[in-house]
């Protein structure tokens, strides 16, 4: 009976202490959390600055793909059109 007590006595003590140092580092994150609240605020314009330059870029390579893509679809619309047109009236 005593070995029982035991073991349930360590249980509660292993619980306890399982929740206090869940509790600590709960209250460590949320010490964290404050205390590089001030960098985060700081590296809010690098961060806008950063996916501006990033859609900028995007936009760029998208228009340099639209510039060489379009003459060579006008270039291979003017080589298959006399092909399209024979196929009609063959």
């Amino acid at each position: 009976m005593f070995t029982l007590m035991m073991l349930f006595a360590l249980a509660v003590i292993g619980t306890i202490a399982f929740s206090a140092v869940l509790v600590a580092a709960l209250l460590f994150k949320a010490a964290l959390h404050i205390a590089l609240l001030p960098l985060k605020l700081l590296f809010l314009p690098f961060l806008a600055i950063m996916i501006l330059v990033k859609v900028a870029v995007l936009f760029a390579v998208g228009a340099v793909l639209f510039a060489v893509l379009l003459p060579l679809l006008i270039l291979g619309a003017i080589v298959a059109a006399p092909f399209l047109i024979a196929s009609l009236f063959a």
